[in-house]
């Protein structure tokens, strides 16, 4: 199976898709570190940077696949909630891609603001659009933590399947297994300059994390987010006004901060996935990542699906 990626930022989800069995004719992304990130991990990758409305999609028509995680500052409470009068929805360029390549399947995740009432016919009129050429929809919300990631990240998944293969799909269940604690994922980071701390925090770091916020480019820095967020890292004993450069030294005292590392690693990323640019750059790759086992957890029930309404169709010839 195939996909194109809108907006792949630094393959969060690219990720999960490549984990689900998907090869990716084609990437898409504006911001240059994250396409540098993107070619630095994958040199086979067909990355193409540049603005998502000049974006041609119909030398990849037939693609099994149309994924994204479209822009959410229009939908982010952090935000002013514009939504579609906001210049950075993307939604409408990827309602147009998928009239353009008409997949078997299209995979669209953004912020849970995105579910709020103020956006029900935003979200109505989307899902009409969908039927209207031909596709099944929903949406969905999910937890990062629900499926092995050390964060409280909800995130929404708008999922759409032709009609006949929408019958075969399954959203997937929460796995029965607890994410490790901040102190436990992150204990060998901290400790990697000999830091003498290092067991006694991981002990105080006994839950898992608040959302990483990457921010955006008119706004935040390399720092763990607002007021709120700072006191909930605070309780596990970092310093989220910033990123450190390194692990602790073996004599540190204090709260430590968090390397990007360690931030790539509370959103779910291999630890062999590295990233480019300087350090608010990264961090925001980072921050703004879909975490890749959740959708890997989601690409894998589409898959499953395309699959399973294949297997069906060559049955029915045979017979």
């Amino acid at each position: 199976m195939n996909s194109i990626e809108l907006c792949a930022g630094a393959g969060g989800q690219a990720l999960g898709l490549e984990r689900s069995g998907f090869e990716h004719d084609a990437l898409v992304e504006i911001d240059a570190p994250a396409c540098a990130t993107l070619r630095l991990n994958r040199p086979n990758w067909n990355v193409i940077e540049g603005d998502l409305t000049q974006f041609d999609a119909t030398p990849y028509c037939g693609v099994d696949l149309v994924a994204g995680g479209v822009p959410c500052p229009p939908f982010s409470k952090a935000g002013r909630q514009l939504g579609a009068g906001d210049e950075r929805d993307m939604f409408p360029q990827a309602l147009r891609v998928v009239e353009e390549v008409r997949p078997q399947a299209v995979m669209l995740e953004n912020v849970r603001g995105l579910l709020d009432a103020v956006f029900s016919d935003y979200r109505e009129d989307i899902s009409r659009r969908l039927k209207a050429m031909g596709y099944w929809s929903d949406w969905h919300l999910f937890n990062a933590a629900d499926f092995g990631v050390s964060q409280l990240r909800p995130r929404v998944v708008c999922v759409a399947l032709r009609r006949d293969i929408a019958s075969y799909f399954k959203w997937p269940a929460p796995t029965l297994r607890l994410p490790p604690t901040v102190g436990m994922l992150l204990h060998d980071l901290m400790g990697a300059n000999g830091w003498r701390g290092a067991d006694a925090w991981r002990d105080r770091a006994r839950a898992i994390a608040p959302t990483l916020v990457g921010g955006s480019k008119k706004h935040g820095g390399p720092d763990l987010g607002p007021t709120r967020a700072r006191a909930a890292w605070a309780a596990l004993g970092v310093d989220g006004r910033g990123l450190a450069d390194d692990a602790p030294a073996p004599d540190f005292e204090g709260a430590p901060r968090l390397t990007v590392r360690m931030c790539a690693r509370v959103q779910g990323f291999p630890d062999d996935w590295q990233f480019a640019g300087k350090k608010t750059p990264v961090y925001r790759q980072v921050g703004n990542a879909f975490p890749p086992p959740v959708a890997h957890a989601v690409s894998a029930q589409i898959a499953c699906a395309i699959e399973l309404a294949a297997s069906q169709r060559l049955m029915l010839r045979a017979a």
